[in-house]
């Protein structure tokens, strides 16, 4: 029983996330609807990625695909923390929260970012 309850805990949050996903693509261009906050971000190494933030997810968009992180508890201040199982991105960091630090715990690799 503790076995099928948790994989209906876990059912409910891949669709709540996937919920608040398209919430926020369904808002864009709307009328009457704000669309929600993309960001676009240079990392080094090459790295790209546009950002979205709706409804406590951060939709991440790069050559690596495409992650729909969660809202994590932690950050001081302004600094946001989302995560999936495959990678971590902190954003609001640096002078002005202008920049991000993406983790992939699996690589282990870890890149610093800045907002343009």
């Amino acid at each position: 029983m503790k076995k099928h309850r948790s994989r209906q805990v876990a059912a409910s949050i891949t669709l709540a996330a996937m919920a608040a996903a398209l919430s926020g693509c369904a808002g864009i261009g709307g009328a009457g609807v704000s669309a929600p906050d993309l960001s676009h971000y240079r990392c080094d190494g090459g790295m790209e990625f546009t950002v979205r933030f709706a409804d406590g997810t951060a939709i991440v968009k790069g050559a690596r695909g495409d992650d729909l992180l969660l809202r994590d508890a932690g950050g001081q201040g302004a600094q946001t923390v989302y995560s999936n199982p495959r990678m971590r991105a902190e954003f609001g960091l640096g002078e002005g929260g202008r920049e991000a630090l993406l983790h992939y715990p699996v690589a282990p690799l870890a890149t610093r970012c800045a907002r343009e």
